[in-house]
């Protein structure tokens, strides 16, 4: 194997391990908030039902081809996806780039009957359309999970005569081919 294959096997298996710590922390999040740049040049957001994350990191949105998103996103592919679990202290903000498709597999792949109310054809509705984002970047914020954890990480902190740090604050960049 050259250097520079063995360099971009090396650089994949840690977007990976990214992609996969990420997985783990939003894997009890239901709804995401998918953000556009709305018509009038304002940010827009939606909450919108979330899939598992998988190790290509890409995040799966089921949509109607006539929702404003389609616009939007055909007019600036850049957006952001939240996740809030707040039970867990946890926030996370990806930012990356959206395409739509079609692609029949992995509509059939991701139906769930909770979208029948939007699309009462099923997964063969011909309005059903796929929002794929590609993750470039990732920010989150993740503290401890309930009060007596906290109060110990204040007291700790204090103890220590360090200030307190309510979470941990991490970027991560993720590329993908």
């Amino acid at each position: 194997m050259e250097t520079q294959e063995i360099k971009e096997k090396l650089e994949e298996i840690e977007a990976i391990k990214k992609v996969r710590e990420l997985a783990e922390k939003i894997k009890d999040a239901q709804v995401a908030v998918l953000t556009t740049a709305g018509e009038l040049g304002y940010p827009h957001s939606q909450p919108m039902y979330t899939h598992s994350l998988k190790d290509d990191g890409i995040i799966w949105f089921i949509t109607s081809k006539e929702y404003h998103k389609t616009n939007e996103i055909a007019a600036n592919a850049k957006v952001s996806v939240t996740y809030s679990v707040p039970a867990d202290n946890l926030y996370v903000a990806i930012y990356g780039t959206a395409t739509l498709t079609d692609n029949p597999h992995m509509i059939d792949e991701l139906w769930s009957d909770r979208f029948r109310a939007w699309f009462p054809k099923g997964k063969t509705d011909p309005d059903i359309t796929l929002i794929r984002i590609d993750m470039e970047h990732i920010e989150y914020w993740d503290g401890p999970d309930s009060i007596v954890s906290q109060l110990i990480s204040i007291v700790k902190a204090t103890l220590a005569g360090n200030p307190y740090q309510v979470v941990e604050h991490k970027k991560v960049d993720v590329h993908h081919q």
